[in-house]
């Protein structure tokens, strides 16, 4: 233990005395918000998938599927609690059902003692596909009208022990040309009717009632708009969809493409799209991101687990955020290369503390910033959580420039006025994310130079800023991360 901290700045310190550095104005703009997140805007899920579930000749998954998950780990529970509360989506087998023995009652009270313990925020996913056929001419569509009984059951049972649901999500990744299986837009949209009737039924007071989200899966123009026509306003109260913009996670070129500026911003076109649905057809919840792992099938077993993945997944909910999405759900807590936690010793992965920090640091409040400079440097901005002030994070792409940044604060009303530069008189609060050894490859974050590993009693570390004058700049390295919050700046929309 003693090594890992003396080595960690040590290395960074050379590596960054060897990048170079360039000057850069941050404008924030301040005056109102672009948009809104939930407070709860991190989401992890948990999923189905077997030890024996393997992609490209490997099987990642361990016992992190939910059926046989051990839920006595320390480790386990300490990492959900220190969110304190984590949203976490619980996945469905589209296949199988609640009856059929996918999930048994017992099981099922064995997750929620655990989700009650831990103060877990819970959204179930639903089998959309009970009581349809597969086409005999058309393969992956099934067809005919969504069977509710297996689904009353579950409620019922659920309702009887007092377990609290969020919401509920209808369906897994059965939109557009869906990922195995498919259902047609307007009869999803009948049955979505259903469902919402049947919670209306079951959960007869409307402020104890969960809310209904669909339709999980890949974003199409025209099956969106259909599903959302059928339907119409009042049914979904959330629209949902999947994000695995870097793709398959056996590309050989998945470094190359998380580290690309241009890349990433290829998914804003989805983000656009699914805004303009939202913007048409006003769902209460707006839109959210129910499913993201950066890579497909598991994710990549050379990046996911990394602090590489960290520039791809950090970025994502920035992104994300900036398109009014409301929740960003990280697949998985643990399971397959993209789990936050390792699925045989529970340890977080550096993703884990990336989100750990935007949970406790970036509020809901999301602000517009302009930069003229590199676009490997990618920032957004937010009110900070629960305090005055905003919180900023700051991604560098760039493996040989390091950033010194100053900030100012756009005034309002008139583009053609100057920005004030913002001076600010309180010590900066900051936390640089780094990997241990310079090597973005590294699957160990160090913290202001401090390396990330739980304690002897399996908790989390501690998670301290390091406290900087205000009058210097914030100065970013190379291949690095790091949340701002500045307590004495001035942004209306804040107040």
């Amino acid at each position: 233990m003693y090594f890992k901290f003396t080595f960690c700045p040590i290395i960074l310190l050379l590596w960054a005395s060897l990048s170079f550095a360039q000057n850069v104005n941050v404008v924030i703009h301040g005056a109102a918000s672009i948009a809104k997140t939930d407070d709860n805007f991190v989401c992890v899920t948990l999923d189905w998938w077997p030890a024996e579930k393997c992609d490209y000749n490997q099987c990642p998954w361990g016992k992190g599927g939910i059926l046989n998950l051990d839920l006595r780990y320390g480790a386990l529970i300490n990492a959900i609690k220190a969110f304190n509360p984590l949203r976490i989506k619980v996945g469905e087998d589209g296949l199988f059902g609640f009856s059929q023995g996918c999930l048994s009652m017992e099981r099922w009270d064995q997750l929620n003692r655990f989700f009650n313990h831990t103060g877990v925020k819970l959204t179930f996913g639903l089998n959309a596909l009970f009581g349809r056929n597969e086409s005999q001419t058309e393969k992956g569509l099934w067809i005919g009208d969504w069977q509710p009984q297996n689904t009353r059951d579950f409620m019922q049972y659920t309702i009887s022990k007092g377990y609290k649901v969020d919401s509920y999500e209808f369906g897994n990744q059965l939109s557009g040309s869906g990922m195995g299986a498919k259902v047609d837009a307007k009869q999803y949209g009948k049955d979505v009717i259903v469902l919402k009737n049947l919670v209306k039924e079951l959960y007869a007071h409307p402020e104890t009632q969960p809310k209904v989200l669909g339709p999980g899966g890949f974003y199409e123009e025209k099956w969106f708009n259909t599903f959302l026509e059928v339907s119409g306003q009042g049914i979904v109260d959330g629209l949902t969809h999947h994000i695995y913009n870097p793709g398959p996670g056996v590309d050989p070129n998945m470094m190359n493409k998380i580290l690309d500026p241009s890349y990433l911003n290829q998914v804003s076109q989805t983000y656009k799209g699914v805004s303009d649905v939202v913007n048409k057809f006003r769902p209460q919840l707006g839109a959210c991101v129910s499913e993201s792992g950066g890579a497909l099938n598991g994710g990549s077993k050379d990046v996911s687990r990394t602090f590489a993945d960290g520039f791809w997944y950090l970025d994502q909910m920035g992104m994300a955020s900036t398109y009014d999405q409301k929740v960003f759900c990280r697949q998985a807590l643990i399971g397959g290369n993209y789990g936050l936690l390792n699925a045989t010793t529970f340890v977080p992965n550096p993703d884990y503390y990336g989100a750990l920090l935007w949970h406790r640091l970036m509020g809901s409040t999301v602000l517009a910033v302009t930069k003229e400079s590199d676009p490997n440097l990618r920032v957004y901005a937010h009110c900070a959580k629960k305090k005055p002030g905003v919180s900023l994070i700051f991604i560098n792409l760039s493996k040989d420039r390091s950033f010194n940044i100053t900030l100012s604060n756009a005034k309002p009303g008139d583009a053609r006025k100057p920005n004030y530069e913002f001076v600010g008189k309180q010590n900066r609060e900051e936390y640089h994310l780094r990997a241990l050894t310079g090597d973005i490859k590294d699957d160990i974050v160090c913290l202001n130079d401090v390396p990330m590993v739980q304690t002897d009693s399996e908790d989390i570390p501690a998670m301290d800023p390091k406290l900087v004058d205000a009058s210097t700049p914030i100065s970013i390295a190379a291949q690095s991360i790091a949340y701002v919050t500045i307590r004495d700046f001035e942004a209306p929309a804040c107040v």
